[in-house]
């Protein structure tokens, strides 16, 4: 492995070598934080000599995701394929489809898109006896997608959302909407999430296997994480602690889609033996 001190700076270096623990490694933009979690990755595997399945790289788009790959592949070589590099929902899906029949689903279940989505709701609306001139289709999608990004199910809608004046009328599409998926042995973008959590906290056996298997996790963009995310992530992270997630507490850019900046400035709360790198500096 090539020199770190001739090509990282002194806070890159130290992001890079501070692998045991949580680590917040708080890096706004051009402080070179990619740079950092790919050599970080090279580092476990050729200096701590940590199997490359062992190590779980997650980030938030598949560009992003597909730019860490060539990177690690570029500086490991052997053995780089082996290290999961994905985002959250790629790898939400590669789980359950190794385990989706522990939740009711077949593994070969579809992933609805949002004109599927569209078709369904249309339907569900119907069903309900909803004037579709005065509550469209995303009206109820919109609302239901924020739910799952909370974490909050079918059962527990009308409890969360009980002041809410069209609260009743959301949670029946909600769970009509849910009872057609189902009953099409599919799942939409957000129940990925969901429903790898839920097996996660359910079925002991499949939390203890990737718990194991991933002895270092490290997650790119953590501000922009919703509560499912870091649930998720929290649920993997409980058996080695080795969490190191990278983000800028200045910006979230994905608040539309539920992201809670909380899960960065809560993040020592969470993990109270965190250690705190700024790249900036």
């Amino acid at each position: 492995m090539e020199n770190l001190a001739n090509i990282l700076n002194e806070q890159q270096l130290l992001g890079v070598q501070t692998t045991e623990g949580p680590v917040l490694i708080l890096a706004g933009a051009g402080s070179g934080k990619t740079r950092v979690l790919t050599h970080r990755i090279a580092y476990l595997i050729q200096e701590k000599k940590v199997a490359p399945y062992r190590i779980m790289a997650i980030t938030f788009t598949n560009k992003a995701a597909g730019e860490m790959r060539e990177r690690v592949n570029r500086i490991v070589g052997d053995g780089a394929e082996m290290v999961w590099v994905a985002t959250f929902h790629s790898t939400c899906l590669r789980i359950l489809r190794r385990f989706a029949d522990r939740i009711g689903f077949n593994r070969q279940f579809t992933v609805f898109d949002t004109e599927d989505q569209k078709t369904v709701m249309k339907e569900v609306i119907a069903k309900i006896g909803v004037d579709s001139k005065m509550f469209r289709d995303r009206f109820f999608l919109n609302r239901i997608s924020a739910a799952k990004n909370e974490l909050i199910s079918v059962d527990k809608y009308k409890q969360y959302c009980g002041s809410d004046h069209y609260a009743d009328l959301i949670a029946r599409a909600y769970r009509e909407y849910q009872t057609h998926l189902q009953n099409y042995n599919a799942m939409d973008f957000d129940d990925l999430l969901l429903n790898a959590v839920t097996l996660l906290k359910m079925d002991p056996e499949v939390l203890s296997y990737y718990q194991k298997r991933f002895t270092y996790i490290m997650v790119d963009e953590y501000q922009d994480t919703n509560k499912a995310q870091f649930a998720f992530i929290n649920l993997l992270a409980k058996e080695h602690h080795n969490l190191c997630v990278v983000g800028d507490d200045d910006q979230s850019i994905y608040r539309f889609r539920g992201a809670d900046i909380r899960n960065i400035l809560d993040f020592e709360l969470h993990f109270p033996e965190t250690k705190v790198i700024r790249l900036e500096q």
